[in-house]
């Protein structure tokens, strides 16, 4: 098709019109000053945590750095002690004050809070016990001078007291019966020497036995811990005291998240005897006791593991002369379950010498109960040896090939001298050596390899998968259970 001139010219005009007037609109968006609309950025609605500051700042004034000066010169300074990755956060870190031309004079640091508005406060035996003199140093930074009232090494538990007739702000125990795994907590305290330092966590486990001593009853919680922590509170979210910062668990010697708290009810009980008399006084049955596993509950006709066996009952207690005795199973005081040794101890702890109880031990297939005046626990338990030189080795020696055993009669005629085990046999498996001497077996006296056959006979007709031994060593008894027949 052809266009004429004025027709291609007149087009042109009017397209460059067009493009000329899209142009000054846009110039026009432009310059007034519109962008285009872009989406919102992402935010989300979520509930907000009030997290633990109202908490902290509530407790913070209680709780007090403890200094403690000693004339004991330190020996290791590395803070770790060899207790199975255990350690119960060792006054650390040392910080000597040195003096030109002098010795260094070692510094303990650790925690404590205040429990009376007087100036009593409570922190952990083992930062005080090497300690000549205290400082309290609060959470403002004052220096107060603190005297020891007194400490309870059983429970590892000390009080002190600042005077001044100042008024100081304090913190109460908690109710820990109603501690859940789970809950929440805070600790506060001196890690390091550092002051004031805060951490959380929750309650990850209660009743933690860590061989930290006969009264082992431990919260274990996550919140970090580390030396300079001892005696310091863990609180609830109610800023009550659920437990005392103690120990930790540390195969590196620093906190891995895994600490031991003293429970409230037991720190509450202990205070109240140190503020009163300066020193806690428990009561005391006087018997040597272990566990009753599955096999010696077998061996006595138990129905179930519970309860703590009798190893020996010592010849000036209070339980002897009552008249229990080795072999005795003890199942209940004052009518109240003992499940265990160490529940047997807290129980028995928990009264005051010379109270009057009711002892249910399980004797010969019944039960029977026993009025027992406790007497009172001495200041130092009595060790055994650990000396495992004892050599008695009589002319002719007997075998007991279903036992892995080999026993002669003893010097004096009293039971059964080992004189080899079979490192592949059961009483290998149950710690038995050469040396020991089986005194009876199932409550009855056993002086010759008669005795011990008839006495397996015997178990294995009453329909009894095990037998059970009263061994001693070094003058102390235990009990072992061997299995009447192997499988």
């Amino acid at each position: 098709m052809n266009i004429a001139p004025n027709s291609y010219s007149s087009t042109r005009r009017r397209l460059a019109a067009a493009v000329a007037a899209v142009g000054a609109v846009g110039a026009i968006a432009i310059f007034s000053g519109t962008v285009p609309v872009l989406a919102d950025a992402v935010h989300v609605e979520a509930p907000q945590s009030t997290g633990f500051a109202n908490i902290v700042e509530r407790v913070s004034p209680a709780v007090v750095s403890v200094k403690v000066k000693s004339t004991v010169q330190p020996t290791a300074d590395d803070g770790s002690d060899d207790q199975g990755g255990f350690d119960n956060l060792p006054d650390n870190p040392r910080q000597p004050s040195l003096k030109q031309g002098g010795k260094p004079r070692p510094v303990a640091q650790g925690s404590g809070f205040f429990i009376s508005e007087d100036g009593y406060l409570v922190t952990n035996n083992h930062v005080v016990s090497e300690g000549s003199s205290f400082t309290v140093v609060t959470n403002d930074g004052k220096e107060l001078d603190a005297k020891l009232i007194g400490t309870d090494p059983r429970t590892d538990l000390a009080v002190l007291k600042v005077d001044g007739g100042n008024k100081f702000t304090y913190v109460s125990f908690a109710d820990d019966s109603k501690v859940r795994i789970g809950d929440w907590v805070v600790a506060v305290g001196n890690p390091f020497g550092l002051g004031g330092t805060v951490t959380s966590g929750i309650v990850s486990a209660r009743g933690r036995d860590i061989g930290a001593g006969p009264y082992d009853d431990f919260i274990q919680i996550d919140a970090p811990i580390n030396h300079g922590n001892s005696g310091g509170p863990t609180f609830n979210l109610n800023g009550e005291v659920i437990g005392i910062n103690s120990a930790i668990f540390s195969p590196s010697g620093g906190s891995v998240g895994i600490g031991f708290d003293i429970p409230a009810s037991t720190a509450k009980q202990v205070v109240e005897h140190l503020m009163k008399d300066g020193s806690i006084k428990r009561g005391w049955l006087g018997v040597g006791i272990q566990p009753v596993t599955a096999e010696i509950a077998d061996s006595l006709g138990l129905k179930s593991d519970k309860g703590t066996l009798v190893s020996n009952a010592q010849e000036a207690g209070p339980g002897k002369k009552a008249g229990i005795v080795a072999g005795d199973v003890i199942t209940q005081v004052n009518g109240k379950d003992v499940d265990s040794p160490k529940e047997l101890a807290r129980t028995i702890g928990a009264y005051a010498p010379g109270k009057s109880v009711d002892v249910t031990v399980w004797r010969d297939g019944k039960s029977q109960t026993i009025k027992v005046d406790l007497g009172t626990l001495p200041s130092s338990d009595k060790q055994a040896s650990n000396d495992d030189g004892k050599q008695a080795a009589p002319a002719k020696a007997d075998a007991l090939a279903d036992l892995g055993l080999t026993i002669a009669k003893s010097d004096d005629g009293k039971g059964l001298v080992v004189t080899d085990v079979d490192p592949n046999s059961d009483a290998a498996d149950r710690g038995i050596q050469p040396g020991d001497i089986i005194t009876t077996i199932n409550s009855a006296k056993v002086t010759t390899t008669g005795d011990v056959t008839k006495a397996m006979s015997d178990a294995a007709k009453a329909g009894r998968k095990a037998v059970l031994m009263q061994v001693t060593r070094d003058d102390s008894n235990r009990f072992v259970a061997l299995p009447v027949s192997k499988g």
